[in-house]
Order: C-alpha cells, then sequence, then structure tokens
C-alpha cells in the first residue's frame, strides 16, 4: 500500500474529454446532487466539462443549495501558526525554498510559540493550524513539545485553544501515532499536484519531498497510525483544474 500509485492520470485526463452533458443530462446529475448522497466520479468529470454560463450557473445554484443543506450558515476558522520557515525542499513556486537566499530564516522557540498563541487567543480564535517548513530543526519532537505548549498557553481571560489542526510534511507511522498521542484535530497534506510528471517538475530536490509516491500514501500511514481526520489538498494552478479535482475524488475513495 505504502508504494501503490491509485491515480490513474490517463483515465481522469479521458473522462475529462467527454462532450459537455446536454440540458437533460445536466438537470439528472444536478437533481442526484441535491439528494445529498454524493456524486460518482463520472458525475463530477461530467459537470466540470460544462462551459456554457447558463449551465455553470445551475451547477453553482446546486452547489449552494448542498452546502446550505449539510452545512447551514456555519463557518468554521482557523488561524495558522508559522513554526518556521526553515526547509530542506526546493520546490519551484515556494518562498521558503532552500535556494532562495534572500530569505531569512526562523524557527521558533517554544517560548514564542506560546507567545504567538496568546495574542491570537486575544484576537478571539480557538482553534490553529500549527505549519512549518520541512526540516531537521523542526522534527516530529519538536512538533509534538510545540502542540503541547499550544494547548498550554492562556490569554489574561484564561482562553486557550481548544482545538490544533497540523500541516506537516509526510512522516512515518510512528510518527503519526506520536502527534495522535497529543490529541491533534485534523492532520493536512496537499499532494501539491497528483499528475506524476508535473509533480517532478515542481519539485525537483528535498528528501521525502520529491518522492511522489511517499506523498501520496502519507494519509495511508496517518490513518494507520491513528488519526481519523486527515484533510486532502491540492495547489490549483499546476495543472488542469479539472484533473486535479477528479484525483482528489480518487483519493478520498481510495481511503
Amino acid at each position: 500500500m505504502r508504494h501503490q500509485n491509485f491515480i490513474n492520470r490517463d483515465k481522469l485526463y479521458s473522462m475529462l474529454e467527454q462532450p459537455a452533458p446536454g440540458e437533460s443530462t445536466l438537470n439528472d446529475i444536478l437533481n442526484k446532487a441535491c439528494q445529498l448522497k454524493g456524486l460518482d466520479l463520472n458525475d463530477v468529470a461530467r459537470l466540470l466539462c460544462v462551459e456554457d454560463e447558463k449551465g455553470i450557473k445551475k451547477i453553482l445554484d446546486t452547489a449552494h443549495y448542498c452546502k446550505e443543506e449539510i452545512y447551514g450558515k456555519r463557518l468554521v476558522f482557523f488561524a495558522p501558526i508559522y513554526t518556521g520557515n526553515a526547509c530542506v525542499n526546493n520546490c519551484v513556486y515556494c518562498g521558503f525554498r532552500k535556494d532562495n537566499l534572500t530569505l531569512k530564516r526562523k524557527v521558533l522557540t517554544m517560548d514564542e510559540i506560546e507567545e504567538e498563541t496568546r495574542a491570537l487567543l486575544r484576537m478571539g480564535h480557538k482553534r490553529a493550524l500549527l505549519i512549518c517548513g520541512e526540516s531537521r530543526r523542526n522534527d516530529t519532537s519538536y512538533m509534538v513539545e510545540a502542540i503541547r505548549r499550544t494547548y498550554a498557553a492562556r490569554d489574561e481571560k484564561n482562553s486557550r485553544i481548544r482545538r490544533i489542526n497540523v500541516e506537516l510534511a509526510p512522516m512515518e507511522v510512528e510518527d503519526f501515532a506520536r502527534l495522535k498521542a497529543e490529541q491533534i484535530g485534523t492532520y493536512v497534506c496537499f499532494q501539491e499536484t497528483y499528475a506524476p510528471i508535473a509533480y517532478k517538475e515542481f519539485h525537483p530536490a528535498g528528501t521525502p519531498k520529491a518522492d511522489y509516491l511517499y506523498r501520496l500514501t502519507v494519509m495511508d500511514r496517518a490513518q494507520e497510525g491513528g488519526i481519523n481526520d486527515v484533510g486532502l489538498g491540492v495547489l490549483f494552478g499546476l495543472v488542469d483544474y479539472r484533473f486535479e479535482i477528479l484525483a482528489l475524488m480518487e483519493h478520498a475513495r481510495h481511503l
């Protein structure tokens, strides 16, 4: 499972070569969506082929209906705490990349993390996302202590962070088990792009970031380590966004 590529690039791109659905087919797909039981991969592929303004408006209206029915007016905010920008990777789109010699590197101390947390508490935040570059200076042991100090921080009103999500580089099962023991909320990791050839072009160096399959199977290891809430994502704009959406669906189905 750790080295299995479950994203069939050619299959997904071929699904996007279908003609746009006619009005009757489009209505059938949207009516199915309104039942709030989900759409299959081909349904979504057909919707992604719609280009006319009227059809797109129907899709947006249906999406709004589904959102309101499932989530209502609820909005959930979290505030990011960047614990550092030191990084061994060389992702071409990122200011943290190691070849960016103009960037001043900084990894927060635990006292600084507590002070950042108190500043967010004073602003009313109760959820935080710990996020950082990838380096030996902020390894799993560092992040475990950062989680503890974030949860321990209190402001003048004795307010505290109630949920800590983390966006961290892929790691091994035993590392995820350590994060789970610290009562994290969601583990987040963007695949960046599901297109393997483009992935190599955008990530020419960095271990293990340059390893497409290691990143692709990170959520399998996270779940094996006991993490029961994971967040998938891509950087839209690297390749055709329609392919990325279908790949996200395939990843979710795989999990």
